[in-house]
């Protein structure tokens, strides 16, 4: 089973850039999308059904052209869950779940903080998130949490911890955060596999940055502890560039 999470920073966009041929070639059985800007009717879904993905589901921001996430995949799914319930994270269409026979695959982008209202925003989500997941799991053990989480793990995850130390996505409450998150039953699945630096899944269109490689890495693909046996690989993407992300794979047996 081969899963995608990839932040398409606006799909009609990505598909103009030639996201739909790279998805074919890429082939996963399931491909987790965040920030898609989109509502449903705006997205090209039959060719992305002749693309190999049937089964598609989207979950819009009440804004129009702003956040969003989905879930496009060539198994049906058993359930589908469409947000988390709590109304405050669902407006902004950040949560989308869909249960197969054996384990379940969030689509799930996480807030940035680019100001104080919107950091305490990104503080709250997190609090609810981690409690809405701590009860998640006893009902699906099983659990792939995909996504942009914009928050750097550790200083390995970052071109520059120390000129960022005071920037959101890599402050020290949001790193505690993500560390207690992930020791809270889940294995960061890239790590697993890849301790090698200068690894990276964001970066600014700024400066050259993506030529020099001064990135962060922010996607992931989270995967519960009973799943850790079945990990098979996992890997960034960065020679796809149809957005300021590039996609993150992991693959279970």
């Amino acid at each position: 089973m081969k899963i995608i999470s990839y932040n398409v920073n606006g799909i009609r966009a990505a598909i103009s850039k030639g996201f739909i041929e790279w998805l074919q070639i890429a082939n996963p059985d399931v491909i987790c999308l965040q920030e898609i800007k989109a509502t449903e009717e705006q997205i090209p879904t039959a060719d992305l059904e002749k693309a190999g993905y049937p089964y598609q589901y989207y979950f819009s921001a009440t804004k129009k052209g702003y956040s969003g996430v989905a879930i496009l995949s060539k198994h049906k799914p058993l359930n589908v869950a469409f947000g988390t319930g709590i109304e405050h994270m669902d407006f902004e269409g950040r949560n989308l779940r869909a249960d197969f026979d054996n384990f379940s695959v969030m689509s799930l982008y996480l807030p940035s903080g680019t100001n104080i209202d919107r950091l305490q925003h990104k503080f709250t989500y997190m609090d609810d998130f981690y409690d809405y997941i701590d009860n998640l799991k006893n009902t699906h053990p099983n659990l792939v949490i995909c996504g942009d989480y914009n928050i750097c793990h550790k200083e390995i995850d970052i071109h520059d911890p120390i000129r960022n130390k005071t920037v959101s996505g890599f402050l020290p409450e949001e790193r505690t955060w993500l560390e207690r998150f992930i020791s809270n039953g889940f294995v960061d699945s890239f790590r697993h596999f890849n301790q090698e630096p200068h690894q990276y899944s964001w970066w600014s269109y700024r400066a050259g940055a993506r030529g020099n490689n001064k990135g962060w890495r922010i996607d992931y693909n989270l995967v519960s502890e009973p799943l850790k046996e079945k990990l098979k690989r996992a890997l960034i993407l960065p020679e796809a560039k149809h957005s300021d992300h590039c996609p993150v794979l992991v693959e279970l047996e």
